[in-house]
């Protein structure tokens, strides 16, 4: 029902020793590619930087067997999705809500993710193509690169292996999550944010619409996404996001910033708002100026600002720095890159953009600010 468990067809492969995002590929005798994502983390830790992995929004999104985070939510449909336009209220309905139910089945983890794949041949630099995967693992794959090609050597998790407590935090100075980390555990969250605040741990967020929703893991295949039911904690302007109605605290109290839905779906570059901060070191920005113009988001193109983006909210913390924002419509609709410091030494910088490391390879500005605080977190 969740997913095809059993272990008489499963294949094992011994993982490559360096860490990384590996990809396996598949090709039928017609010539039809596939491929999947394969995260392979350290033994040990062996850098000074952690990535985290989004692997849990990849499995929100992923609605291979009929069934997603966006496509019947709450159950399997009793009868198959044939034209997802013509059969869906999402789509259908202009007063339907997704997430209106308190309970919601789980999701497996144990299927193939077609929305994942990286076309065979595809070069760092390639416009990201398609619907999903501009937000998932081929836009983390452009980062990654961009790590490796600037000289910064990193070790790399998936999320669920933060969850299970098999991220040794205390070995890093930096850790590094990006893109669309949508959905994490309450158990995520409170030890990342004990790390930050408590033990001096450096925190960038280099992406949009971060830890927006709670999820909880039955067993080691599945998750259940707690989304809350809308028509209740909407009502309370308090609430910022599914994950602040269910754990009781906005993740703007960790990230600095959250989610909000101005500007969503359009993409722009951001303006300069304190072109003295070292943020800005060597980049040559003035304020008023405006950077990240550039992006290999085909889906949402425009700039470093977009897809989904994060602002400074009530729950953010006293000391958090605007240093610029980005120029989306609808009155504040850009994200908000921010920065502060903790008591314990810790830091955390946030772009509030999904679309800033489609922009990371190709726009010199977003590549050298994003430069500047990893050297500055190491150092």
């Amino acid at each position: 029902k969740y997913g095809y468990t059993s272990p008489h067809h499963k294949q094992w492969l011994t993982a490559p020793e360096r860490s990384g995002l590996y990809y396996l590929h598949a090709k039928t005798p017609s010539g039809a590619f596939f491929a999947c994502p394969w995260i392979v983390a350290p033994v040990q830790p062996t850098a000074k930087i952690a990535v985290l992995a989004s692997n849990i929004t990849w499995n929100a999104y992923n609605n291979f067997g009929g069934r997603s985070n966006y496509i019947s939510p709450v159950r399997l449909p009793p009868v198959p999705t044939v034209n997802a336009r013509m059969d869906l209220k999402r789509y259908t309905d202009p007063n339907h809500l997704n997430y209106d139910a308190d309970h919601y089945d789980p999701l497996s983890f144990d299927r193939p993710e077609p929305i994942n794949t990286v076309p065979e041949a595809t070069q760092l630099t390639d416009p990201i193509t398609g619907r999903a995967p501009n937000h998932i693992a081929p836009a983390e794959w452009r980062f990654l690169g961009w790590l490796e090609r600037e000289g910064f050597a990193y070790d790399f998790y998936g999320e669920t292996q933060f969850h299970n407590g098999d991220v040794p935090l205390d070995a890093y100075d930096v850790l590094v999550i990006s893109t669309h980390p949508e959905y994490w555990s309450r158990k995520m969250y409170f030890t990342l944010k004990a790390w930050v605040h408590e033990r001096g741990g450096k925190l960038l967020y280099l992406g949009g619409n971060g830890i927006n929703a709670e999820v909880e893991f039955p067993d080691e295949y599945t998750m259940i996404v707690q989304n809350a039911n809308e028509r209740v904690w909407m009502q309370d302007p308090t609430i910022e996001s599914r994950f602040h109605a269910r754990v009781g605290e906005s993740e703007a109290n960790l990230l600095g910033i959250v989610y909000d839905p101005r500007g969503i779906m359009t993409a722009a570059p951001y303006r300069v708002v304190d072109a003295d901060h070292w943020v800005f070191a060597n980049t040559g920005l003035q304020n008023g100026d405006t950077f990240g113009k550039v992006s290999l988001h085909e889906r949402v193109p425009g700039g470093a600002s977009g897809h989904e983006t994060d602002k400074i909210s009530a729950s953010s913390p006293s000391n958090v720095h605007l240093l610029a924002e980005g120029l989306n419509p609808e009155e504040g609709g850009g994200g908000q890159m921010v920065v502060y410091e903790t008591a314990s030494g810790g830091a955390v910088f946030s772009v509030g953009s999904i679309t800033w490391v489609s922009s990371i390879l190709v726009d010199e500005a977003v590549s050298r600010i994003t430069a500047n605080v990893l050297t500055r977190f190491l150092s």
